[in-house]
């Protein structure tokens, strides 16, 4: 049976939903509670097959979506990072009237680069999902390590989403592979173009999954979206710089 992990804390009077990335689940937002739930009732979700969401098995990115919706608050602001930030935007296509505003960080409407768009080598993700199977501990410290190389404290935050990683149950390799397949096909780009919400991106200047060129692109092609590269920032902001990381969101939410 299937049983989806849905935990809310805070104080505030505004609903933020916060929607991890792949392979890891909600306390990768541990350093950001007590930042943000003065201001917010959090809501802090382990995605369907992830930490202690158990009982599913790999779902499509609009299969995930649906799997929320039943308990998504109304006019709530949704936080994505990374794969977080593709379901995100799934629900907040899917149901904009339920939402009040998309904040995606580290993420792309399209991970894989393709034709001129930048992103992931479409084999970098194959040999990935190659190297689960064989592999399957020490792909995933791979794809972590890849997340915070650049950083000042790259080793210390590595360390820190490894520690999320085995604080919960492990995702089975089926569920992580249909995770990867998200993010080598999945491409919300054109279905993004009217979305009729506020809408803020936040990118890591060092980010070596997620270019920073993705910025100026979707600036000129969603004018009515703002964005912001975090200078020294790569893949997970909100670890390697929680205070500038927090303000950016509280000014947001403030203008919303």
């Amino acid at each position: 049976m299937s049983s989806l992990y849905w935990h809310t804390t805070g104080t505030g009077d505004r609903d933020l939903v916060l929607l991890h990335g792949w392979g890891l689940n909600a306390e990768v937002w541990q350093n950001m509670i007590p930042r943000l739930s003065p201001h917010f009732r959090l809501h802090l979700v382990d995605l369907p097959g992830f930490g202690r969401s158990q009982g599913f098995g790999p779902l499509t990115l609009a299969e995930m979506a649906q799997q929320l919706l039943p308990q998504l608050p109304d006019r709530a602001v949704l936080l994505g990072w990374s794969l977080g930030g593709l379901v995100a935007s799934q629900l907040a296509l899917t149901q904009p009237q339920r939402v009040a505003a998309l904040i995606t960080v580290a993420s792309s409407p399209c991970f894989t680069a393709r034709d001129e768009w930048p992103g992931i080598k479409p084999e970098t993700l194959q040999n990935f999902q190659q190297q689960l199977s064989t592999d399957f501990q020490r792909t995933v410290e791979r794809f972590l390590a890849l997340q915070t190389m650049g950083t000042k404290n790259a080793r210390q935050d590595a360390r820190q989403l490894k520690e999320v990683v085995l604080s919960q149950p492990m995702p089975t390799v089926e569920v992580l592979e249909g995770g990867l397949e998200i993010l080598r096909q999945d491409d919300l780009r054109a279905a993004l173009d009217d979305l009729p919400l506020p809408f803020l991106r936040i990118y890591g200047y060092l980010d070596g999954l997620v270019p920073r060129r993705i910025a100026e692109e979707l600036d000129a092609r969603w004018s009515d979206s703002s964005s912001v590269v975090m200078e020294k920032a790569a893949h997970a902001p909100f670890i390697s710089h929680p205070d500038e990381f927090t303000q950016l969101i509280m000014e947001f939410t403030a203008a919303t």
